[in-house]
């Protein structure tokens, strides 16, 4: 099973909104075939060790990461693949929680006469697919914060200049998450500040959406954005109303529009609906700050540069309300860090209010 979710992270940034599946098929304790899902409408992880096992998957053990699923998508179901191919021994990590399989996959193949084990690593299975489970059991994108700041803290000098706080290797690294996620997301006042191009360089396997939240007067007519929104979708979330002659500018810009003028919360959901897996969030500190004050952001990316800038008005990373307390504050859970050059780079999963180290539905976020 360890091989099996190795093997399933290599879908990583392909097969969103699908999850990371790994699959590993064994007889007579020899590995026969694996395979992994590889893009997103392709053949899924069962499917591609079956045609690498051939006719050696007969009376075998297959191990998977999630269960197979029972239903007609993109492609056949994968359980009659098992049951046909006579595999007789089956071991999952992790049920599937998209409705039309939801342990319907695991009954089809007991019902076959094939011996089921699951919640073999279960855990280390449903924490590669985080972002899919938020996906399908809390209809919204997992939500990931990303900043680089001066040992003060700063994201900015008191003059607005923040190129370069952090060094190549560290950019590099961002460039790599924007190229695996569906969304990247600013405030206005970051698209008027930096006037950011939000793309990953060189590309990586997905093309996100750069969604800018803001008012129709903050919009740049001629930012990056604008300018680049045929080689790359832009979504502008307007925080007021907007007339008919603002949508029918934006449209003929080539930019699609929601108007998220209660909450950004309903931005969150609609992103949802949208399917979209990983969302983003590169600032400034009072976006940032914001979405920490509605409990919404599930991981952080955090690159601080060996710098001091001080300024009682220099931009600090995260601003919004915050927290009363030193024992309110959002923590991480068993943090990663790395030394990049002379930047250190720190990233984990941030705990919720309510003591989950996961995500929470935006529906009650902020309660």
């Amino acid at each position: 099973m360890l091989r099996a979710l190795e093997l399933a992270l290599r879908g990583r940034g392909f097969v969103e909104p699908n999850p990371m599946v790994g699959c590993v098929i064994v007889r007579n304790g020899e590995i026969v075939g694996e395979g992994w899902h590889e893009a997103f409408g392709g053949p899924h992880a069962e499917v591609k060790a079956l045609d690498a096992a051939g006719k050696a998957a007969f009376d075998a053990t297959m191990y998977v990461t999630l269960e197979p699923c029972c239903h007609e998508g993109k492609t056949p179901p994968c359980s009659q693949a098992v049951i046909d191919a006579g595999i007789r021994r089956l071991v999952v990590a992790h049920d599937d929680p998209f409705p039309q399989v939801a342990g319907k996959g695991i009954s089809q193949l007991k019902e076959a006469g094939i011996a089921v084990e699951v919640n073999v690593l279960r855990q280390e299975a449903r924490e590669i697919n985080l972002p899919y489970f938020a996906l399908v059991e809390a209809k919204r994108p997992w939500v990931v914060a990303k900043w680089a700041m001066t040992l003060d803290g700063k994201i900015a000098t008191t003059n607005g200049d923040s190129r370069w706080i952090s060094n190549e290797q560290s950019r590099a690294i961002v460039h790599q998450i924007r190229g695996r996620v569906d969304g990247i997301l600013v405030g206005a006042g970051t698209l008027l500040a930096d006037d950011p191009q939000l793309t990953a360089r060189p590309p990586g396997p997905r093309t996100a959406t750069r969604i800018v939240v803001g008012s129709e007067k903050s919009w740049r007519r001629d930012s990056r954005l604008l300018q680049t929104a045929e080689d790359a979708p832009v979504l502008f979330a307007a925080t007021t109303a907007l007339s008919a002659a603002e949508k029918k500018s934006l449209r003929a810009a080539g930019c699609d529009y929601f108007q998220a003028e209660n909450s950004i919360l309903e931005l969150i959901d609609e992103l949802g609906y949208r399917r979209m897996t990983n969302l983003l969030v590169e600032g400034g500190g009072e976006t940032i700050g914001s979405l920490f004050d509605l409990d919404v952001i599930d991981e952080v990316h955090v690159f601080v540069a060996p710098k001091i800038t001080g300024g009682r008005e220099a931009t600090a990373a995260v601003a919004g309300r915050g927290v009363a307390t030193i024992a309110d504050a959002f923590s991480l859970h068993a943090p990663e860090v790395q030394l990049l050059g002379e930047d250190v780079y720190v990233c984990g999963r941030v705990r919720h209010r309510d003591g989950a180290w996961g995500y929470k539905s935006s529906r009650t976020a902020g309660q």
